[in-house]
C-alpha cells in the first residue's frame, strides 16, 4: 500500500507543539480496572471484577475476556481453524465497539440500551464461536471446560474521569516495570544528559500541565484515543533500567542484521502468526522489514522463497510491528481501508528514522541456534483490557534510554527522538516453533538471566525503532498526537504495543550468529 505525504515533523516544531501539550509527571501504570489472566488451563471461571454501569457514567470501551490466552494446548491438526475462529471473535468485538462508539452518549444516559443493543448480541455471537472452538478441540483432545463462561463482555468506565492521569502509586510501579525490562540501549545512551534533565522536566510538567488535564478528554483524532494522560515528560521519570550482570560462561557477543526502515512501504493489517489465512486479522496496520512475502496467507515455503530487505540475503526473517501514526488531520492512503480508517486507525504513517535489530546472548550461558520458522510474539496487543501480564514493549527518548515507560508515551525534549524498544523472549522449549497461544513455547529469562523449566537460551532479538515526531498537541489550531495502531477497543494505548518475529535465517548464517554471540564478537 502506498503512502500519502510523509511525516511533516521537524525538530523545530517541537517547541511550538510542546506549548500545547499536557505534560505529566511520573511513569506509572495506568490506573485501570484490569482483570487477572485466568491462567493456563481449560477451567476458566468467568470471575472478573464486577462493573456497574450507572446512568451518566462515562464509558470508554468494550472489555471482553481473551479466549486465545486460555488455549495453551490445541491439537496441531485443528490449530489453524481454531485461530480463524479466534480471529472471528476479534472481528465481533471490533464491530460491537463501532456500534458502542456511535451510540456512546445514549449508552451513558441509558445503560439498559447498552446491555440490550451491544452486550447481549455480542455475548450471543461470541458464544456461537466459542462453542465452535470447543467442538474443534473436542475432535482430537479432551473437551475444554468452561470456555463458554468467557462469552459475556462488559462496558468499561473511563479510567480517569478527571483526565489528570495521576495515580498515587503509579511512579513506583512504573519504575519497577522498567527495571524488570532492563533495556540495553539505556546503558549505552542514558548518561549524564538523562540525569541533568530531571529537574527541568519537573518544572515543565508543573508550568505547562496546569489545569489542562480536566479538559483534555479523548483527544486523539481517531475518536478513540490517545488521551493527554497517556503521555509523560521523559525528563520527569527517574532512571529505572537494570540488567543482570554477566557471569562466568556468559555469551557476550552481538549479531546485527540491517533490514532497513520499511522505506518501500510494505504494510498490511494481517498477522500470519496469530490469524493465518484471515485478511485483516490484526485490525491495525503493520510495518514490515525483512521478508516481503509476509501476509495472512504466507506459508513457510512462501517465506523461505520470499525476497528480503535485509542486507545479508541469508536473513529472510520477518520483523513486524504496529505502525506509528501522527494524528494531525492528514489522511493516509488507508483512510477508507481495513486496518486503517475502517478500524479507527487514522493519520499519517511515520517512517522510522532508524531500525536496529540486534541478537544478543545470555548473561549466564552460551546460546543455541534458533530453529527455522520459530515464531515469537512479544507484548500483548490487547493489554489495555487483558492487563499487563504479557505487556513488554517500552517507550523512551534518545539520550534518556535509562528511563523506560511501559504504559505511557514519552514527551521528548527538543533534539530528542521517540524510541520504541522490544526485547524478545530468549528461552526456547527445545521442541516447538510455535504454540497454541503463541507464547508457551518461548519464555523470558529469570531475573538473573537464566532459563527455567528445561528451556534453552537462544539469541535474543532486541529491536529498537526511532522516530522523529513532535510532542503531543491537544486542542488549539493545530492538534497533533502520535500513537500506535491498535484494535479499536484498545484505544491506541501504549501498553498494547507489540512485536512479531519469524526466524528465516539460513542454516549457515544462523550458525554464524551463534558463533559470534558465544565467541564474544560483534558481527554483521
Amino acid at each position: 500500500m502506498g503512502r500519502s505525504t510523509r511525516k511533516r515533523s521537524t525538530l523545530a516544531n517541537r517547541a511550538i507543539a510542546a506549548s500545547a501539550a499536557l505534560i505529566l509527571g511520573g511513569g506509572g501504570l495506568v490506573g485501570a480496572n484490569y482483570y487477572a489472566s485466568a491462567g493456563e488451563g481449560w477451567g476458566w471461571t468467568g470471575q472478573r471484577p464486577a462493573q456497574t454501569t450507572n446512568a451518566g457514567q462515562s464509558m470508554s470501551t468494550i472489555d471482553c475476556p481473551d479466549v486465545g490466552n486460555e488455549l495453551p494446548e490445541v491439537p496441531e491438526g485443528v490449530r489453524r481453524p481454531v485461530d480463524r475462529e479466534l480471529a472471528t471473535l476479534d472481528t465481533q468485538i471490533t464491530t460491537a465497539y463501532q456500534r458502542f462508539a456511535e451510540n456512546k452518549e445514549r449508552i451513558e444516559s441509558d445503560p439498559a440500551f447498552g446491555e440490550q443493543q451491544i452486550l447481549a448480541p455480542l455475548r450471543n455471537e461470541r458464544l456461537v464461536i466459542i462453542q465452535r472452538i470447543v467442538a474443534l478441540i473436542d475432535r482430537e483432545a479432551d473437551r475444554p471446560q468452561g470456555l463458554e463462561a468467557m462469552a459475556p463482555c462488559t462496558l468499561r468506565a473511563d479510567d480517569d474521569q478527571n483526565g489528570d492521569g495521576q495515580n498515587g502509586d503509579g511512579q513506583d510501579q512504573g519504575q519497577d516495570q522498567g527495571q524488570d525490562q532492563g533495556q540495553d540501549g539505556g546503558q549505552d545512551q542514558g548518561g549524564d544528559q538523562g540525569q541533568d534533565g530531571g529537574d527541568q522536566g519537573g518544572d515543565q510538567g508543573g508550568d505547562q500541565g496546569g489545569d489542562q488535564g480536566g479538559d483534555q478528554g479523548n483527544g486523539g483524532q481517531a475518536g478513540n484515543g490517545p488521551e493527554a494522560s497517556d503521555f509523560v515528560d521523559i525528563q520527569s521519570v527517574e532512571p529505572n533500567v537494570s540488567t543482570p550482570r554477566n557471569r562466568r560462561g556468559a555469551s557476550r557477543g552481538t549479531f546485527t542484521t540491517d533490514c532497513g526502515v520499511n522505506a518501500n512501504g510494505k504494510f498490511n493489517p494481517d498477522n500470519v502468526i496469530v490469524a493465518p489465512g484471515v485478511s485483516n486479522g490484526a485490525h491495525h496496520m503493520h510495518d514490515y522489514v525483512g521478508n516481503q512475502a509476509n501476509d495472512a496467507f504466507a506459508s513457510d515455503d512462501d517465506l523461505a522463497n520470499g525476497e528480503t530487505t535485509c542486507r545479508n540475503q541469508g536473513d529472510k526473517s520477518t520483523y513486524y510491528w504496529p505502525v506509528l501514526r501522527l494524528q494531525n488531520g492528514q489522511d493516509e492512503n488507508d483512510a477508507n481501508a481495513d486496518g486503517g480508517g475502517n478500524d479507527q486507525n487514522v493519520g499519517e504513517i511515520q517512517t522510522p528514522a532508524q531500525v536496529t535489530l540486534n541478537f544478543v546472548g545470555s548473561p549466564v550461558s552460551r546460546v543455541t541456534a534458533m530453529p527455522r520458522f520459530l515464531r515469537i510474539i512479544t507484548g500483548d496487543a490487547k493489554a489495555f483490557v487483558n492487563g499487563d501480564a504479557n505487556a513488554n514493549a517500552s517507550w523512551s527518548c534518545t539520550g534518556f534510554e535509562d528511563r523506560q515507560l511501559k504504559d505511557k508515551y514519552p514527551i521528548c525534549p527538543e533534539g530528542s527522538q521517540v524510541v520504541r524498544t522490544f526485547k524478545f523472549q530468549s528461552c526456547w522449549d527445545g521442541q516447538n516453533t510455535d504454540s497454541a497461544n503463541h507464547r508457551t513455547h518461548v519464555a523470558f529469562a529469570d531475573e538473573n538471566g537464566g532459563c527455567q523449566n528445561g528451556f534453552r537460551a537462544i539469541p535474543q532479538l532486541v529491536q529498537r525503532i526511532v522516530y522523529d515526531v513532535p510532542p503531543p498537541a491537544f486542542g488549539g489550531d493545530n492538534p497533533s498526537v502520535f500513537a500506535v495502531d491498535s484494535f479499536p477497543e484498545q484505544l491506541h494505548k501504549p501498553i498494547t504495543d507489540h512485536g512479531d518475529f519469524i526466524n528465516v535465517f539460513d542454516e549457515n548464517l544462523m550458525n554464524k550468529v551463534v558463533s559470534c554471540i558465544n565467541g564474544g564478537r560483534r558481527c554483521r
